[in-house]
């Protein structure tokens, strides 16, 4: 190292830190100089900057050792010279990264230090190989770079910044650099010692945009500056990256503008920095959501503003949390959460969504009591739909058909044992339908057994099924009976009255115990079935003859229905008439119809086969008759009505007695004109004379003239 740094050498000036050593404080208070070295055990370890120490302490502070070793710089970091060496590009850049560089002499002892500044200012001064080195980098940085010393002059530059200002280095160096860069600019900065950043000049030879960074010395005074500039085409580039983050922005804000949601931006620490325009009134507790910008969103859940705060809880559970938010004032939020890491896995920020769902939550509730209404209003109206089947299927007009179906519409609720007892034809297994159709049961099965229909020895293992091999014949895998299929369900016991008496006896236990057991079985298993039992026999005087069990009567005949007679209500014949030729006209693509004297006759008749005769007699009708127009005649060979055969006329209405004689005498005239075609075998069948017959048959066609004119 040449004179002129070896002139510039500072003595090191020692304090011993060792525990057993109590001089160190005098030694401080003692001292003059900036830098103190630290040995502990006899060797140099670390040095201290005193102006960093009492800049931030003060000179008057009671020193420790601890607070001494936190302001230490270990010697590991610092540059080294040995004397009589060349300075090498390792050293440089030591020197540019310490404050001080260490001396050693030809023993390699420690003989003092240099600071960075003397370093500095001769190595650029030395033209030799490393300092080119220096030169090299500094012309390797894509920016310009001028150093201007205290007197405002232009010492150093790099070959970047000359090409930007289109000067050459002779040009530049010790030129004033108010002639070249805004005088204004560079008289502020060594005034204030304040940095001037992104301050644009252009003149006729260069556009550029300039920085300017005081230098300061040890004495935290401005001594120089450096001035870094920035061609303009890159500046446009930047410019350019910048007005398309603005537009991202822009294009972001008019994103979260349009959504319902209020978007919030939140630091790891709770502040708000900052939201959407979106905003959620009578929530937060101020008029306008930029008053909490940069304040704890936490504060308001301690001030009860609401509760809970899904901050606090996504910064606990640093996960995604979706909360309810409640105010005093009675309003519901749903806010959510979603917390955002940095590399290091730590919270970096929080996204929160809010939404006011006070309403939500109203019509949710209103929608629950519609659903409820709604699930009521589809009940009502399954039990209408039952009606109406029943309506589509019952044909009656009767008042004792009308006490059958009102019988049946109290049964709905109920799971009752019903006894159905009625003639043959009468329409027993149509109630029983139309019971399971009504009921609670409806959505369950519905299953028919005809007992008499069964052979003994089949019934039991039918009704109850049985197990594997329970005997000869038997399905390898068993069989479930009738009640277990009808679990939950209906099962109807048709023709109950023919069941045999060790059946009656299983019958029995399944009514009284809800259980059956199935043929070679010891385990019962529970059943749910309602029964209806129907018969078109007298199980009272089977009781009294012994044939049928008196246990299993009382326990089928809770409540007994009486469905009564096709003839005992006559006036359900044209109802159920019309029903039927409907249904084949539909069927078959017909049109055919009852003569008014057809159905005359059809209602006179007894009609032993009940419903069922009287639709297996309109399907005869339709197939073999050769007119649209039934006719009473046609009718009258299907009955078999003979000439002798007397038939009582019914009168299915209140009218005056003579206006019915005429009616009826009328109707008998007509019938017997189209049967015998001549007055005198109409009045032979009728019993009267044939003036008689005559003149009242010239009188009916009289009247149906002026009728029909």
């Amino acid at each position: 190292m040449n004179h002129a740094i070896t002139d510039k050498l500072s003595p090191i000036t020692i304090v011993s830190i060792d525990s057993a050593d109590r001089e160190w404080k005098k030694q401080m208070a003692s001292m003059n100089q900036p830098f103190v070295f630290l040995t502990k055990d006899n060797e140099l370890t670390a040095y201290v900057y005193l102006d960093d120490l009492y800049n931030d302490l003060g000179k008057a502070s009671d020193l420790t050792l601890e607070i001494l070793e936190n302001y230490a710089i270990s010697i590991a970091n610092v540059g080294e010279w040995k004397q009589g060496t060349p300075i090498s590009l390792p050293v440089i850049f030591q020197v540019l990264g310490e404050h001080i560089t260490l001396i050693k002499n030809e023993e390699n002892d420690y003989v003092g230090y240099i600071r960075r500044e003397d370093a500095l200012v001769e190595l650029f001064r030395q033209d030799n190989q490393n300092i080119n080195l220096l030169k090299i980098i500094l012309s390797s940085i894509p920016m310009g770079v001028f150093i201007i010393d205290g007197d405002q002059k232009i010492v150093n530059c790099n070959e970047s910044g000359l090409k930007m200002i289109k000067s050459t280095y002779q040009q530049m160096i010790n030129l004033p650099a108010g002639r070249k860069f805004n005088q204004n600019h560079i008289d502020k900065v060594f005034t204030t010692g304040e940095t001037l950043l992104n301050q644009i000049q252009i003149t006729d030879d260069m556009g550029v945009l300039v920085d300017y960074s005081p230098i300061f010395n040890e004495k935290k005074q401005v001594d120089g500056m450096i001035v870094i500039v920035q061609d303009l085409p890159m500046v446009e580039e930047m410019a350019m990256e910048i007005e398309y983050v603005k537009d991202l922005n822009t294009d972001l804000n008019a994103i979260l503008a349009t959504m319902y949601d209020e978007i919030l931006v939140v630091n790891k620490n709770g502040e708000l920095l900052r939201h959407s325009e979106s905003f959620i009134p009578d929530f937060w507790g101020v008029k306008d959501l930029e008053e909490l910008v940069g304040k704890s969103l936490l504060e308001l859940e301690e001030k009860g503003v609401f509760s809970p705060s899904v901050t606090r809880l996504a910064l606990d559970k640093k996960k995604k949390v979706s909360v309810v938010q409640q105010t005093p004032s009675g309003k519901s939020v749903l806010a959510v959460a979603n917390p955002v890491f940095n590399q290091a896995g730590d919270i970096h920020r929080l996204i929160i969504a809010s939404r006011d769902i006070t309403e939500t939550k109203k019509l949710k509730s209103e929608l629950r009591e519609t659903k409820r209404l709604s699930n009521n209003y589809k009940e009502e109206l399954e039990k209408l739909r039952c009606r109406d089947y029943v309506a589509n299927k019952i044909i009656y007009c009767s008042s004792k058909m009308e006490q059958v179906i009102n019988r049946i519409n109290k049964l709905a609720d109920f799971d009752s044992t019903v006894l159905i007892l009625g003639e043959s034809g009468v329409g027993k297994e149509l109630i029983a339908k139309t019971i399971h159709m009504e009921g609670r049961r409806r959505e369950k099965p519905f299953l028919t057994l005809n007992c008499g229909a069964i052979p003994e020895d089949l019934l039991e293992s039918e009704l109850f099924g049985y197990t594997k091999g329970a005997f000869t014949g038997a399905d390898a895998k068993g069989k479930i009976g009738y009640f277990e299929q009808a679990n939950q369900g209906v099962l109807l016991l048709d023709e109950i009255s023919e069941l045999p008496a060790r059946v009656q006896v299983k019958l029995l236990r399944v009514l009284q115990e809800k259980e059956v057991t199935p043929v070679g079985s010891t385990k019962a298993i529970q059943v749910n079935v309602q029964i209806i039992a129907a018969t078109n026999r007298n199980l009272e005087k089977m009781v009294e003859d012994g044939s049928f069990r008196e246990d299993l009567f009382y326990r089928i005949n809770v409540i007994p229905i009486q469905i009564p007679p096709l003839r005992e209500r006559l006036e359900d014949v044209p109802l159920l008439a019309f029903h039927f030729i409907q249904q084949l006209n539909e069927k078959y693509n017909k049109n055919y119809h009852l003569s008014p004297e057809a159905l005359n006759l059809l209602e006179v008749y007894d009609w032993p086969g009940n419903i069922r005769e009287l639709q297996n007699l309109i399907e005869r009708l339709v197939v073999m008759t050769d007119d649209n127009v039934i006719s009473a005649e046609f009718v009258n060979q299907s009955l078999g009505f003979s000439e002798s055969k007397r038939v009582k006329p019914m009168i299915t209405g209140i009218l005056p007695l003579q206006e019915a004689r005429e009616h009826l005498e009328e109707q008998l005239i007509m019938l017997a004109m189209k049967k015998y075609k001549t007055t005198t075998k109409a009045a032979k069948a009728l019993d009267i004379s044939q003036s008689t017959v005559s003149r009242k048959y010239q009188k009916i066609l009289q009247k149906q003239e002026k009728i029909e004119s």
